[in-house]
C-alpha cells in the first residue's frame, strides 16, 4: 500500500499548486511506472486544495491526507483517504474521498450504477458514490484493522464543481452512508459529514496504522464466500483429486498447530481437475473461516474464475488474484494461497518497465511462498509456453527445501478433458516429441474423436456442424493487429483465400467480439482464431487447431521452424535460444491440441506435415466421418 502523505496544514501552506501537482505526479510515476494524464494533474491542482480548504473550514486542520492511496493487492487507487480520530469514540476513523471535477452528469439507462459525464469520451462511468462505497467495502474485507470494526471507514464522492441540477438524478442512486454524494451546493452538508466522523486531532498515528495494516480476507468475507461457492459448487472429487484436497486441509491443521509452513505441489495434465480442486478447497476453507486466496499468472484464466461465483458477486471476485499481487503481502498473512496454473510463475513480479523504487529484488516464488502458511501449487510442466516461466516441480521444491519448508506431492492421473482420453494425451505428447517413441497412428477412442482437415474451410465447417461449444486456435505464425477505428477486426490469419481475425487483443470488447479473456467462454468468440495467450487454461467441446508453418516434418519427426513464428516473446535469440524456442513451441501446440472435451480436428499449413498426418494415416480425414469437405468460404 502506497500513498503520498500530506497534512491539511501543510497542503494549505503550499503556495504553488502546480508544484504540489508535480510532487504527486512524481510519486505516481515512481510507484506505478506510468505518466499521469493531464486531467489527473488538473485534478490535483484544483481538487486537492478545494478539499483542504473544506477540511480547514470544518476545523479539521490536523487530519492526515493520504493522496493516491493504493488499495491492497490491486493497482486501484483512491483519490484521498482522510485519517484521523473519531469525535465520539476516540478510535481511528477514515473517510475515503473521490474527487470529481465533473460539471454535468446524468444517470445512464444502460445500468443501475452507471452515469454519463458531459464532455468525457469513452462511454459510461461508474457512479462515483458507488465507486467509493465499493472502495470502503474492499478495505473492510482485506485490511486487518477493519476486521470487526466496520464502522471505522466511510466514503464520499465530492463533485465540487457541480450544482444539484447539473447532476440531477445521481443522488437517488446513493445506497448508504459509506457512499455519499455531495455537490458544491451541498458543501455545508459535506462539512458536517466530515465533522461527524473526524475530529481536529492529529491523524498521523491512524495513517501509520492504516499503511502498516495486515492484508488478509476478513472472517465476514469468508462466510459470504462460503455461501456463494457452496450454492454453486457442483464438484465431486475423485481419487487423486480427493487425495490432494485432504492433503491440503491436513496441512492447514498441522501448520496452525505447529506454527510452521507446509508446501503442497499438485501436478497433472490438461483437464486432470486442478482447478476443480482449487475451487473445492476455497469453498471448504471459507466455510471453516480460514483465510485463503486464489492466484494465477493468466489474466484470461483469472477473469473467467472471477465469473464463477455468479454475476454481482464483486466481493467474491476480489478473492481471485494474480501472482504479482503479493509483492508487499504480510509474511504468513494467509492460511492458504492456492497458486493455480503455477507453471506460469515468473522470475520476478516486476519487469523492465517497473519503476526502480518498486523493484524489491525478491523472486516471485519467494513472494508466493511467504504469503501463506500453506502455499499450494497446481501445475503442468508441459504448459510452460513463455520465456521466463519458471514454475516447475524441481524449482519450487528446491526453493522450498532451501528455506527449510516441508514439501508434499500429489500427481493426478485422472483425465477429464479430451473426453477423459489418456490415449489422446499420450498421442499428442508423442506427436510433438514430448514423450518417447515418436509419432504413432491414432487408433481411436470411443470417448474422443480426432480428425484431420484438408483445408481451413473444412476445419471451420466441421466445427460449425457440431453440437456444443467449438473454437479455432492456431500457432502464433501471423501478425496480430489492433482493431480498426470502426471496431472491426483485421483478418490477420491468412491461409490461401481463407482469412480470419485473431481473437480481440485487449481486455475490452470490440463490436460484437468479446474481450480477450472471455474469447473461450463467450458465444461470440467463434469466428476468431484463438492463440496460446487466450486458450491456455480453457476447454470447449470441439477443438480446431491450425498447426502453423512453424511446424514441419523431417524423417518422420516434427521439427520447429523458427523464422515462421511471429510471437514477439520469441523474437530475441539472445533471450530465447533455439533450444528453448523448440521446447516452448512444442509446449504451445500441446496446450492448443488438448483444449477439446469431445474431439479435435487438425489442419497443418505445411504441406509436408499435412501429407504426413493424412497419408501416413496418423489421423483420419474429416471426410471419412461424413462431413462435407468445404473448399470454399463458409457462410456465417
Amino acid at each position: 500500500m502506497t500513498a503520498l502523505r500530506l497534512s491539511v496544514e501543510n497542503l494549505l501552506a503550499s503556495p504553488n499548486e502546480a508544484a504540489l501537482a508535480e510532487v504527486i505526479a512524481e510519486h505516481v510515476r515512481a510507484t506505478t511506472g506510468r505518466r499521469p494524464s493531464p486531467s489527473e494533474i488538473r485534478s490535483w491542482q484544483r481538487s486537492l486544495p478545494a478539499l483542504a480548504r473544506d477540511l480547514a473550514d470544518a476545523g479539521l486542520h490536523r487530519v492526515e491526507m493520504l493522496v493516491e492511496y493504493k488499495l491492497p493487492l490491486t493497482s486501484k487507487r483512491a483519490d484521498v483517504v482522510l485519517a484521523g480520530v473519531h469525535p465520539r469514540t476516540g478510535e481511528d476513523s477514515y473517510v475515503v474521498v473521490e474527487l470529481k471535477q465533473w460539471s454535468r452528469a446524468e444517470p445512464s439507462e444502460l445500468g443501475e450504477h452507471l452515469v454519463i459525464v458531459d464532455g468525457m469520451p469513452g462511454g459510461e462511468r461508474l457512479h462515483p458514490a458507488e465507486q467509493v462505497r465499493r472502495y470502503c467495502e474492499y478495505l473492510r474485507d482485506f485490511l486487518g484493522i477493519f476486521h470487526g470494526k466496520a464502522d471505522n471507514v466511510y466514503g464520499a464522492a465530492y463533485l465540487h464543481n457541480a450544482m444539484d441540477l447539473d447532476v440531477d438524478g445521481l443522488a437517488e442512486q446513493v445506497r448508504d452512508e459509506r457512499g455519499r454524494l455531495f455537490t458544491k451546493q451541498r458543501r455545508g452538508e459535506f462539512l458536517r459529514y466530515l465533522s461527524e466522523r473526524l475530529s481536529d486531532k492529529p491523524g498521523a498515528d491512524a495513517a501509520d496504522r492504516l499503511l502498516r495494516s495486515a492484508v488478509a480476507p476478513s472472517k465476514q468475507l469468508m462466510t459470504y464466500a462460503a455461501k456463494e461457492i457452496r450454492e454453486r459448487e457442483q464438484f465431486t472429487l475423485l481419487d487423486g483429486q480427493q487425495v490432494a484436497y485432504e492433503l491440503v486441509m491436513g496441512a492447514v491443521d498441522r501448520a496452525r498447530r505447529a506454527d510452521s509452513k507446509q508446501i503442497v505441489i499438485v501436478t497433472g495434465g490438461p483437464g486432470s481437475g486442478k482447478s476443480v480442486i482449487a475451487l473445492s478447497l476455497l469453498g471448504e476453507l471459507y466455510r471453516q473461516g480460514r483465510t485463503a486466496l486464489h492466484a494465477t499468472g493468466s489474466q484470461s484464466f483469472t477473469q473467467t474464475m472471477r465469473r464463477y461465483p455468479g454475476r454481482g458477486s464483486t466481493r467474491i471476485k476480489n478473492l481471485f488474484r494474480y501472482f504479482n499481487s503479493f509483492t508487499d503481502a504480510e509474511q504468513n498473512g494467509l492460511d492458504v494461497l492456492i497458486c493455480d496454473e503455477a507453471h506460469r510463475i515468473r522470475e520476478t513480479s516486476t519487469n523492465r518497465f517497473t519503476p526502480a523504487a518498486r523493484r524489491t529484488g525478491r523472486s516471485q516464488l519467494d513472494e508466493l511462498l511467504s504469503a501463506a502458511r500453506v502455499p499450494v501449487f497446481l501445475l503442468d510442466e508441459h504448459q510452460m509456453v513463455r520465456p521466463g516461466e519458471l514454475g516447475t516441480v524441481a524449482s519450487i521444491e528446491r526453493y522450498a527445501r532451501a528455506k527449510g519448508y516441508d514439501v508434499r506431492f500429489v500427481a493426478l492421473d485422472e483425465q477429464f478433458r479430451c473426453g477423459g482420453s489418456r490415449t489422446y494425451e499420450q498421442w499428442v505428447l508423442r506427436l510433438l516429441g514430448l514423450a518417447e517413441g515418436g509419432p504413432t497412428v491414432w487408433e481411436g477412442d470411443e470417448d474422443f474423436e480426432v480428425r484431420v482437415a484438408g483445408s481451413p474451410y473444412e476445419l471451420e465447417a466441421f466445427l460449425r456442424a457440431q453440437d456444443g461449444t467449438a473454437r479455432m486456435t492456431a500457432g502464433f505464425c501471423w501478425p496480430w493487429s489492433d482493431p480498426r477505428p470502426d471496431d472491426t477486426l483485421v483478418n490477420d490469419v491468412v491461409i490461401g483465400d481463407w482469412a480470419r481475425p485473431w481473437n480481440v487483443k485487449k481486455d475490452r470488447a470490440v463490436g460484437d467480439h468479446p474481450p480477450s479473456m472471455l474469447w473461450a467462454s463467450e458465444p461470440n468468440g467463434f469466428g476468431q482464431v484463438g492463440c496460446i495467450y487466450t486458450a491456455q487454461g480453457f476447454e470447449y467441446d470441439w477443438n480446431g487447431v491450425i498447426l502453423g508453418p512453424d511446424l514441419t516434418v523431417r524423417d518422420g519427426r516434427l521439427v520447429t521452424v523458427r523464422n515462421e513464428n511471429k510471437d514477439p516473446a520469441f523474437m530475441s535469440r539472445k533471450s530465447v535460444p533455439d533450444s528453448d524456442f523448440d521446447q516452448l513451441v512444442r509446449n504451445v501446440y500441446k496446450v492448443l491440441l488438448t483444449r477439446g472435451m469431445r474431439g479435435t480436428v487438425i489442419y497443418a499449413v505445411d504441406p509436408e506435415l499435412r501429407d504426413f498426418l493424412r497419408s501416413g494415416g496418423l489421423v483420419p480425414d474429416v471426410g471419412r466421418r461424413g462431413v462435407v469437405a468445404y473448399d470454399r468460404p463458409v457462410e456465417g
